[in-house]
């Protein structure tokens, strides 16, 4: 994969977002099939090669029917994050554009469409040794240093995420800057849509999930799956199944704390998507305005 960065001017495509289990992969594979276009998945974890049960990637006969691209190209054992992923995006989304087509970009991560619709700054890589002493920091001495180091910023950062204040610090010591210093440029934005459901039939559909999930292997999957990197090893369920797996927990137990982790991680999508320019559609009206947002950018 080319490493030439791309910039977003010029590029062509449309977004639909929502929260886990909302419904998107289905109803975007129907869209993009019934526009001849392909699809570019915007999650974290569906780019990793294995533990397609486990990251609910789009199946094999979904693929076979709607080109996808950034699915499952990343080995699990292999560090990835939202600058590799707005560069890889930005490349896939100029050669289909380049064939004439208005990719659908597909997925619930936040940051990562942030990436792609925003020039994200240029930050030190972690430095092992560092982020090791951090990691050993309690979390409320985190949020103390981050105060100290940045507190103009202090307030923009969410708190209630130990890996963004852990990175948020780590930034500060290697620069000797403020972490907000660093700023992110918007671009130019596309189309750009949410999924949304009833807080309720949401509940329904992740419970339902999970349980399918299980029924169809997932705890072979993770056991045979191998050594999970920093970045794959946060999948949700992914530590809960390796519990179930050394008998610490029971099944009913493992199933349950994935439901309350599924729910807790969409109401946060739910809450970043709020914040942000996205178009609310309902599942029954997506297909009709979405597929008009692709056909206007042929326009």
């Amino acid at each position: 994969m080319s490493t030439t960065p791309v910039a977003n001017s010029g590029l062509r495509y449309v977004i639909l977002g929502g929260s886990t289990a909302a419904g998107k992969t289905d109803l975007a594979v129907r869209i993009a099939e019934g526009h001849g276009t392909e699809i570019v998945s915007a999650d974290a974890f569906q780019v990793y090669d294995g533990l397609d049960l486990l990251s609910a990637k789009p199946s094999r006969e979904q693929r076979k029917r709607v080109p996808h691209h950034l699915v499952g190209f990343v080995p699990l054992p292999q560090p990835y994050d939202a600058h590799q992923f707005g560069r890889h995006a930005r490349e896939a989304i100029a050669r289909a554009n380049s064939a004439g087509k208005i990719p659908l970009v597909v997925g619930g991560t936040g940051f990562y469409l942030h990436a792609l619709t925003s020039r994200l700054p240029e930050l030190p890589a972690p430095d092992p040794e560092l982020r090791s002493r951090l990691e050993a920091m309690a979390p409320e001495h985190l949020i103390k240093e981050l105060h100290t180091l940045d507190p103009h910023g202090f307030n923009r950062i969410d708190l209630q995420n130990p890996r963004r204040v852990l990175r948020a610090v780590e930034v500060c010591r290697q620069t000797g800057k403020p972490f907000s210093s660093f700023a992110i440029v918007p671009e130019s934005a596309p189309p750009s849509f949410v999924l949304v459901r009833s807080r309720a039939e949401l509940r329904q559909r992740i419970d339902k999930r999970v349980e399918e999930m299980f029924a169809k292997g997932v705890v072979d999957e993770v056991a045979s799956a191998g050594q999970a990197g920093p970045t794959a090893s946060r999948m949700i369920g992914l530590y809960l199944i390796c519990d179930l797996l050394a008998g610490r927990i029971s099944v009913t137990e493992c199933v349950r704390a994935i439901q309350q982790q599924t729910r807790q991680y969409a109401r946060r999508q739910e809450t970043w998507f709020r914040g942000k320019s996205y178009v609310p559609v309902s599942a029954e009206e997506a297909a009709d305005v979405v597929g008009r947002a692709l056909d206007n950018c042929h326009e």
